[in-house]
């Protein structure tokens, strides 16, 4: 199927889009944003975004979570590896991410929501059970890091 001219918000991509996101703890609560805009839109998830050209992995999960939450992280290595497929109604593909979550440590600042993020904020993992949080993001804190049910 043929893809309809691509926007400047990743949908309709060419080819698939390299995207990160940094799993952050700090007092025993994890880093999630609200979501404004697709895919995932208005669930809470691993913060995070695309892979510019010439970032290593590390240094976009650092500035996305700069932009997107406005503090300073350390991004360490890679945790967990999943895909973002979405089609519209006609079958076209309308989002394909590869999406490597990296585990990161807090550094310094405070939560500010920014970019393309409702809200941010540090949760417990009885705060995550609550919340409408993307599936990729419930599964990969419970699995890999015992979080939330």
């Amino acid at each position: 199927m043929e893809n309809p001219a691509r926007t400047f918000n990743g949908a309709y991509p060419n080819c698939p889009q390299v995207a990160v996101g940094a799993i952050v703890f700090k007092e025993d609560k994890v880093l999630l944003v609200l979501r404004g805009k697709p895919p995932a839109e208005n669930l809470w998830s691993i913060p995070g975004g695309s892979v510019e050209l010439g970032e290593t992995l590390q240094e976009a999960a650092e500035r996305e979570i700069r932009e997107e939450a406005g503090i300073t992280i350390r991004a360490l290595e890679p945790v967990y590896t999943f895909d973002v497929l979405e089609r519209d109604e006609k079958g076209n593909f309308r989002f394909h991410y590869v999406i490597v979550d990296l585990s990161a440590d807090y550094v310094s600042g405070e939560l500010s929501p920014g970019d393309d993020a409702i809200d941010v904020r540090w949760f417990s993992t009885e705060d995550v059970n609550k919340l409408k949080v993307s599936e990729a993001t419930r599964k990969l804190l419970k699995e890999r890091f015992g979080f939330g049910i």
